[in-house]
This record gives structure tokens, C-alpha cells and sequence, in this order.
């Protein structure tokens, strides 16, 4: 049995990739280790909660002691880096936890899984030749497009608010780590999720959650800043993939051509509501309001995949119709309870 450590293992994303390796790889116990701060719910590990290869740890990834132990206890022999500090609104609010939690976190894991896997710079622990520290990061940290282009590998930084900051910080730790050290390491930076078990601050579930509740649904701005739209499984595949078999060092960006703007989204979630939960007159549609911009809020984000396409074989599979009507009747679902 190989033991994986999964950093953030519960919130949206973390989750749904723990679910997706214990379905997947029986060779696996998955370990996560989680603070279970405001983004983090045990709920959406209910369905794992009882597999013999689960084990939960609620703690910080700043605490040197604990990570430690973790990986002395443990033997980790992989990690999938999820914990993050993430809504850029609280970003805008209050920067410093995000610098603490998404520098310092990253730094406390790297020079862990250094000092257990390595004697030294470019030599690996007899034993320890195949594990690899991975990464999870985004697309904001290449700033924001126009009207044309992509976000491809070689697209230059350029973060705006602090979120986007600290999660481009987070990634020069660890490519600095494959650099300087030969630490097994791989980046991937995705494009935006949607799927079962995101926090309620997010757009979709926002939508959902306000128009159920009868209340004007907040749109910022002009409503057509542009997001490149990934299905939550589809990016725990990709996830999977470059950890097994993408290159050391690499980055590799997630995205599944698939870009719509937040007017077309908030339509389309109140269209699919309409269809899953009717009201008694009306449409949801009709809720739909806009708010002040975002302070430094980003036009327009777009992936360019071509690079894990290529050279991983992998593809996305789940279509953005259907993939949307399921995550909403997950969420009505959930609101009801």
C-alpha cells in the first residue's frame, strides 16, 4: 500500500479528487490533512468516510511539527497539494492569511517531502526514487487576456489581486525546489471548476443558492467577464494523470476550451432551475442583479490544454450541458436538506 498525502482533501476540489483516487487505485490510502477552516467540510467526505485506505487529520499545513510527523508516521510517499486560501474577495478583504497559509504552507510541505525523500540536492533516498510532490494551482496567475489569446505554459506571470499573488508565489517555491534540488515535483494551473461540494461564495452555487432562496441573484459588473469552465472530476483526472505521468519539473495547464462569460452562466443556471425546481410564477431569471465590479476583477481568463492533450493523452470528458444540470440538481438537492 502506497501512502498519498492530500493537502485540502476537504473542500471542493480535494474531495472530489479523494473520491476519484480511492475509486481508482486500490494500491492507495489517502491521507488528508485539513483545517477544516470555513472552505473545508467534512460533509464532502461522507461518502469515504468508512474506506479502510482513509485516514483524516485536521491541522494546518503551516505546522512544521505536524507535517513532520505526518510524513515520519506515515511514510508518505507521494502528495497532491490542494490547501489554498482561494476566494478572491477575502483576498481583497484580508491578504495576509493568504500569503501565510499559500507561501508558508507550500514552503513547510516542500522542504518536508525534501528532507524525507532526499539526502540532499539531486540525490533521492534509496527507495524513494518514485515519489513526486504535486502541485495544484491556477490560472489567475498569468493575469488577465483580451478579447483574443490563451494561457499557455510559457505565458509570463502576472498576477493582480493577492490570491492570484500568493498562488503564483506558491508555484516559484516549488519549481525552485525541482531546480535547485531535483525534487520530483509538477505544476498544474486549471481554469475554473464547477461541480459538486464547492463552497457557497462561488458563482454557481451563489446563483443556485439565491435564486431558491427568493433573493437577488449578484452579478458583478456588466456581467461578461469570460471564464474557461472545467468539470470538477474532469480536473482530478488531469490531476492524476500528471502526477503519474507527466514530466518532472513541468507545468501543465487544464482547461477544457469551454469559455463562457458569468451573464451566460447565471441565464443558463436560472433556465436549468426552471426546468429542476419551477417557482410559482415567473423565472428565476428575474432575480438576476448586478453589483459594483470587483476591485481589480479579472476580463477574461482562457486555457490553452494543448501540452497535457499532447503529451499526456488526456482529454476531458464530461460535456458543460450536462455537466451543469447535474451540478445543479446537486445543489437543489443539498439547499433542500
Amino acid at each position: 500500500m502506497i501512502n498519498l498525502l492530500v493537502t485540502g482533501g476537504a473542500g471542493f476540489i480535494g474531495s472530489n479528487l479523494v473520491e476519484y483516487l480511492l475509486e481508482n487505485y486500490d494500491d492507495y490510502k489517502v491521507i488528508v490533512l485539513d483545517d477544516l477552516t470555513y472552505a473545508g467540510d467534512m460533509n464532502n467526505l461522507k461518502s469515504v468516510t468508512d474506506n479502510s485506505r482513509f485516514k483524516f487529520i485536521k491541522g494546518n499545513i503551516c505546522n512544521a511539527g505536524l507535517v513532520e510527523h505526518i510524513f515520519t508516521e506515515y511514510d508518505i510517499r507521494g502528495v497532491f497539494h490542494l490547501a489554498a486560501e482561494t476566494h478572491v474577495d477575502n483576498s481583497i478583504e484580508g491578504p495576509r492569511q493568504f500569503m501565510e497559509t499559500n507561501l508558508m504552507g507550500t514552503f513547510t510541505l516542500v522542504s518536508e517531502a525534501y528532507r524525507h525523500w532526499m539526502n540532499g540536492p539531486n540525490e533521492v533516498k534509496l527507495g524513494y526514487e518514485k515519489c513526486r510532490f504535486h502541485h495544484t494551482s491556477t490560472d489567475e496567475v498569468y493575469g488577465t487576456l483580451g478579447e483574443t489569446g490563451l494561457f499557455s505554459e510559457t505565458t509570463a506571470y502576472a498576477p493582480n489581486p493577492p490570491y492570484a499573488a500568493s498562488k503564483a508565489g506558491s508555484d516559484f517555491i516549488v519549481r525552485s525546489y525541482n531546480r535547485t534540488f531535483g525534487f520530483n515535483a509538477t505544476i498544474t494551473n486549471c481554469s475554473n471548476n464547477y461541480g459538486p461540494h464547492q463552497h457557497d461564495e462561488k458563482l454557481i452555487p451563489t446563483v443556485i443558492r439565491k435564486a431558491l432562496a427568493g433573493e437577488n441573484i449578484p452579478i458583478f459588473g456588466d456581467g461578461k467577464n469570460i471564464r474557461d469552465w472545467l468539470y470538477v472530476k474532469d480536473h482530478c483526472n488531469a490531476l492524476a494523470t500528471v502526477f503519474h505521468e507527466g514530466r518532472a519539473g513541468e507545468t501543465y495547464n487544464i482547461g477544457c476550451d469551454n469559455e463562457l462569460d458569468n451573464n451566460y452562466i447565471a441565464d443558463k443556471l436560472c433556465r436549468l432551475l426552471d426546468e429542476i425546481k419551477p417557482k410559482e410564477q415567473g423565472s428565476y431569471v428575474e432575480q438576476i442583479s448586478y453589483v459594483k465590479d470587483r476591485a481589480g476583477h479579472d476580463r477574461r481568463y482562457a486555457i490553452d490544454a494543448t501540452k497535457i492533450i499532447t503529451e499526456l493523452n488526456w482529454k476531458f470528458t464530461k460535456n458543460f450541458e450536462e455537466g451543469l444540470k447535474e451540478t445543479v440538481q446537486w445543489y437543489v438537492d443539498k439547499y433542500a436538506e
